[in-house]
């Protein structure tokens, strides 16, 4: 597991002249408290950097200049710790070029009763100072985060731990670089996207190499490699097959894979089954370890869900949870049980496992190659979202639906890959004709770690649209939801 500690977010605390200077002194005070109390706590999952006071325009203003030159700096946090005119934050928030949380707390939890005074309203007056400040906010059609509640509630450290999630996603998208190897899959429609867009809305810059430029790589990759590969294996996964030539060759895909997307600096990549050239297996276990390494995957030239997996993946890279591509396969419409079991015919990460993956060589019925080595598991149970990106023509669009995986009791013989068994909310027959009116793809990433509200924050941050389906989806509310967001976003366009 990474560390998120590396990602920082500036707390930026407002004021005034107007109250002299023990009353400054004293906000300063209690924001060094504050901001020791949340890099304390292991639910604020990076770190919070302390700022002066601001009191005027220009303070506020070279405060936000300062988090935008800072490249490791993934938002800012604002509190109005007393009464701050908004209009002295108009230069400084229309500078404003990283995500925006605006908590509303106060120093004290209680108010109190017995000693109340004229002086402690003026030092205490969040109530009153954050209404203005989310004011202009609302007033500038800024993307604002809001907050609300006591600085040391379990529940609302949870909740910003969770935004900073999202901006973390959104710092990483915005350098994100995906490698496609080869084309998508012939007559696909929903792989296909404009990827000029994608780098302007997302960050993502998707670039094309041909399959020789990776055949050429792999030719190269020389018997020590593979045997340093091979004993990484035998660290994560059980060898259950006797044909460990098959093994040899995926460790070779593996080894010049990542020389590659080292060497370019690409988080993600995908592959296609359709166009291999001198390839002898289509990636299975090399693309499977390569996402347990942490870099994005998407399989028949799914540059999409490959890039969207790689920022789900930075988001949660400090917790043991799993996240992973994923592809819808099949239904058990059993009334009483609906489910959806997901797979992919090689391509699961293992850190969705419930138990270590086996290395297992299988022949496989397209891609017209050798038999490819594989990893197969059962997946852990547990909540968990899945989540996919569409290209709606005017805009992206991206599709969550909260599932519950469920522990696979059967086994599948003559099945021989990684698989997810799932209950989608709020029951199966609804989850999928939702998902269908959204237009949402057969290409997924299911995440353990992620709900929602961290996806919806992503979504908000990076200025897409966002449909959630859960416990609570109507679909005639949904279908009018869709409806309206039509036009809607054809007015912003």
């Amino acid at each position: 597991m990474a560390s998120l500690k590396k990602y920082k977010f500036m707390f930026i605390v407002g004021s005034q002249d107007l109250y002299g200077e023990d009353v400054l002194k004293k906000v300063n005070e209690h924001a060094k408290i504050m901001v020791d109390g949340f890099n304390s706590d292991a639910a604020i999952p990076c770190t919070v950097t302390y700022h002066p006071v601001v009191r005027n325009s220009d303070e506020i203003y070279s405060a936000i200049v300062e988090a935008n030159n800072d490249p490791a700096c993934c938002g800012v946090i604002t509190w109005m710790h007393t009464f701050s005119p908004s209009k002295m934050w108009i230069k400084g928030l229309n500078a404003l070029q990283k995500p925006y949380l605006h908590i509303n707390t106060q120093f004290n939890r209680d108010i109190p009763w017995d000693s109340i005074d004229m002086d402690f309203m003026n030092l205490n007056q969040s109530a009153h100072g954050d209404r203005e400040h989310g004011f202009i906010a609302a007033r500038m059609r800024l993307k604002e985060k809001v907050i609300s509640g006591w600085w040391k509630d379990e529940r609302f450290r949870g909740r910003v731990g969770g935004w900073m999630r999202a901006a973390v996603g959104a710092f990483e998208s915005r350098r994100l670089r995906v490698l496609r190897i080869s084309d998508n899959m012939r007559s696909v429609a929903v792989t296909e996207g404009d990827k000029v867009e994608a780098q302007i809305k997302l960050g993502w810059q998707v670039d094309h190499y041909g399959v020789e430029d990776i055949v050429r790589l792999v030719d190269e990759v020389t018997e020590a490699e593979i045997d340093a590969q091979m004993a990484e294996y035998k660290k994560y996964y059980d060898m259950d097959t006797g044909n460990i030539e098959a093994v040899r060759y995926q460790a070779r895909e593996e080894v010049a894979i990542k020389k590659f997307m080292d060497k370019e600096k690409f988080g993600a990549f995908h592959t296609n089954f359709e166009d291999l050239q001198q390839l002898r297996q289509l990636p299975g276990l090399a693309a499977q370890d390569l996402m347990r390494q942490g870099y994005g995957f998407g399989a028949e030239g799914d540059w999409k869900v490959a890039a969207l997996l790689k920022v789900m993946m930075s988001m949660t890279a400090d917790l043991d949870c799993g996240t992973a591509f994923m592809e819808d396969y099949t239904y058990n419409f059993d009334r009483a049980c609906g489910m959806n079991m997901g797979s992919h015919m090689l391509e699961v990460c293992p850190s969705v496992a419930c138990d270590r993956p086996k290395i297992q060589v299988f022949p496989l019925g397209i891609g017209n190659r050798e038999d490819p080595a594989r990893l197969t598991f059962k997946a852990k149970p547990g909540p968990a979202v899945l989540v996919t990106l569409i290209d709606m023509g005017d805009r992206f669009r991206m599709i969550e639906n909260d599932v519950v995986c469920q522990k696979q009791e059967h086994d599948m013989p003559k099945l021989p890959v990684a698989a997810v068994l799932w209950k989608p909310l709020p029951d199966l027959e609804t989850s999928a004709e939702a998902w269908m009116y959204a237009g949402g793809a057969h290409h997924s990433v299911l995440s353990y770690g992620l709900t929602d509200t961290e996806m919806r924050d992503f979504a908000e941050i990076m200025g897409i649209e966002y449909i959630h389906i859960g416990k609570d989806t109507d679909i005639n509310e949904l279908r009018r939801e869709l409806n309206w967001n039509d036009i809607v976003w054809k007015l912003k366009n």
